[in-house]
């Protein structure tokens, strides 16, 4: 039989790495992908430690657009297929759209649109072969606009938006099909988008290893959608209550506070 893996993109740090060790712990053998190999190297040497079978290393950047036909390859050339697919990385700038970098804010596109996508449908034959599973990587931020980070809040909305339909598609060939929506996290992202953290909201704030716990488990039980933490579970919720309009006003007053 063909060894079946489970492909984490974005694992290099962050949820991404975190989500690597719980899937790992729980007897996945694992394939990461990511840009820094270094960081995946140490990463699989230290899952590997730990007992279980080194995952493979694919260095990759998801923002080039042969990025899905390179993991790919590199699978068929393992002699492994998947049997779960975890949509990890993604990243946002922050700053008006109009006054940031073009090239950058299409790069946002391509890794947590294009590249998401193209993995989710380039995989499915196979998730569905093995009745696996579907992790996308969403953001409370994708319930909102995003005035002062346009193009990434409209992206998680993308990501929110697609994996649902996924789901209602794959739930009758066997495929669990979850959108993990996150709030702030203190990771690399917000070095990575411009924003100090501590200009997010401490009560929202849920630890990476707790959000990549609450993700195997909401996959694992076919959830339709994990939100970490008590505070976000109740955004969605509470925005049924305010007009569009109040809402994208008071996101963009949070954003210019956080300028």
């Amino acid at each position: 039989m063909t060894e079946r893996v489970t492909l984490i993109t974005g694992a290099s740090a962050g949820i991404g790495m975190e989500l690597a060790r719980v899937f790992a712990a729980n007897g996945h053998r694992l394939a990461l992908t990511a840009r820094r190999v270094d960081r995946l190297e140490a990463l699989a040497s230290e899952l590997a430690a730990r007992g279980g079978k080194k995952p493979i290393v694919i260095a990759c950047d998801l923002e080039n657009a042969d990025a899905g036909e390179r993991i790919a390859a590199a699978l068929a050339a393992e002699g492994v297929e998947l049997d779960h697919l975890v949509n990890n990385a993604g990243f946002g700038v922050f700053g008006d759209a109009i006054e940031r970098d073009h090239d950058t804010q299409l790069g946002i596109v391509d890794v947590n649109v294009r590249a998401l996508t193209d993995l989710s449908l380039r995989f499915a034959d196979q998730l569905v072969r093995n009745k696996g599973g579907l992790l996308n990587v969403g953001s409370v931020a994708g319930f909102l606009p995003g005035p002062g980070m346009a193009v990434y809040y409209a992206s998680k909305a993308y990501v929110i938006s697609f994996t649902e339909a996924l789901r209602a598609e794959l739930a009758p060939r066997g495929v669990r099909v979850t959108v993990l929506c996150p709030g702030p996290v203190p990771t690399e992202f917000q070095a990575r988008a411009g924003v100090g953290s501590q200009h997010d909201t401490a009560a929202l704030n849920v630890s990476a290893d707790q959000v990549a716990r609450e993700a195997y488990r909401g996959l694992m039980a076919n959830k339709r959608a994990v939100l970490p933490g008590l505070g976000i579970k109740i955004v969605p919720f509470a925005l049924r209550f305010f007009p569009r309009g109040f809402i994208l006003a008071a996101t963009s007053r949070f954003q210019r506070q956080r300028r």
